[in-house]
């Protein structure tokens, strides 16, 4: 899947998401982009380097995803409860499974942020 296609997918998955690059002021991570649900983040990666994208899973998962090939290690996150996906090895179906999967597990942890 290429960097649009996995960009417009993220942004379909619901009208609770938002996009933003919340980086911009730190030299090697101004071109991540973050996909949020209820301004918690669900999926990022780095638009000048589109190698690994970082999703949240459920640690029960992640040793079994951790055998195939295209899983590898967060980017700068703790590897218990993140998951690090090659979008140019994985699936494309495996990819909108697990990115859909973070986006439910992040919705659900976190209610809708209130507003006053």
């Amino acid at each position: 899947m290429n960097i649009e296609d996995y960009r417009n997918y993220c942004l379909s998955l619901g009208e609770d998401v938002e996009e933003k690059m919340p980086f911009t002021a730190f030299r090697y991570a101004g071109g991540v982009l973050v996909f949020y649900v209820h301004g918690h983040m669900f999926s990022f990666f780095d638009c000048d380097d589109f190698s690994v994208i970082t999703l949240k899973c459920q640690p029960e998962r992640i040793g079994e995803l951790a055998q195939s090939d295209c899983i590898t290690k967060p980017f700068n996150l703790s590897p218990k409860h993140w998951i690090g996906i090659r979008p140019d090895e994985a699936p494309d179906d495996l990819l909108r499974q697990l990115t859909r999967n973070s986006y439910e597990i992040v919705k659900a942890k976190y209610p809708p942020l209130s507003s006053p």
